[in-house]
């Protein structure tokens, strides 16, 4: 019996203690609770009107924020259209700078056409008639200092007293 008495004593010491340990568990669950509720309290006390007084902000603000938005919306559109006008107007001016640049490179290439024809009709009707009446002039020229040196010497031959004829005279 000995070691049954033993054996109750440590089981009612066992019980005692797990009763202890619960209670001190019971207690610190409560005094937990307790600050949770106090912290829940505080939280409550200063986070509900900040969250009321941004409600009343965001009710105040909707009405200037949807005017805004429709002013940005109306900018945007007026804004796209004149993007588009100048758009045309800019696009217009190149197309009328092209059409131009395209009408003075006509009249210099017609220019130089007509310079270029009138030269060669010049050339034809006034230089070559002039170098075929010089060549021919020259040799009337040569021919009667030849026949006038050839009478006044007599028969005798001059041919180093005449006068060289430059290269660019005697083409005919």
């Amino acid at each position: 019996m000995p070691n049954l008495t033993i054996f109750i004593a440590l089981t009612a010491f066992a019980i005692l203690l797990q009763a202890g340990i619960l209670l001190a568990m019971y207690i610190a669950m409560r005094k937990s609770s307790q600050r949770m509720e106090a912290l829940a309290t505080e939280v409550r006390n200063k986070v509900l009107p900040t969250i009321e007084q941004a409600q009343s902000i965001v009710v105040d603000i909707r009405p200037k924020l949807e005017v805004i938005a429709e002013n940005v919306e109306q900018t945007t559109t007026q804004l796209r259209a004149q993007v588009q006008r100048i758009d045309a107007a800019v696009s217009d001016a190149v197309d009328r700078g092209r059409l131009q640049v395209i009408r003075a490179d006509e009249l210099l290439s017609r220019t130089l056409d007509r310079v270029e024809q009138t030269s060669e009709m010049v050339q034809k009707t006034v230089v070559s008639p002039m170098r075929q009446l010089s060549g021919i002039m020259q040799g009337i020229t040569v021919g009667l200092e030849f026949l006038l040196h050839h009478r006044s010497r007599g028969n005798g031959s001059s041919r180093g007293e005449r006068r060289p004829v430059p290269q660019d005279e005697m083409f005919i």
